[in-house]
């Protein structure tokens, strides 16, 4: 249960991270009226979350390929 609360907190982060990278100039300037053209967004009402998935299905295959490598680089000591 803690591992999940932490990959929840590491994906959120993450979602916030993208967003405000992505579209700083809009949250800061009117975030009320940049969710609600959320709708009519070209890529869909649901790309953040498919955006951030898959970012972060990607440091999660990272993560555990440097985990991976350094259980072997240790096991070999």
């Amino acid at each position: 249960m803690k591992r999940l609360k932490r990959e929840l907190v590491v994906f959120f982060g993450l979602f916030v991270l993208l967003a405000l990278g992505m579209h700083f100039k809009e949250w800061m300037d009117h975030p009320v009226a940049h969710l609600s053209a959320l709708s009519g967004s070209p890529l869909g009402v649901l790309h953040p979350i498919y955006i951030t998935a898959g970012v972060y299905l990607l440091l999660l295959m990272i993560r555990l390929f440097v985990g991976l490598l350094g259980k072997i680089l240790e096991r070999e000591k």
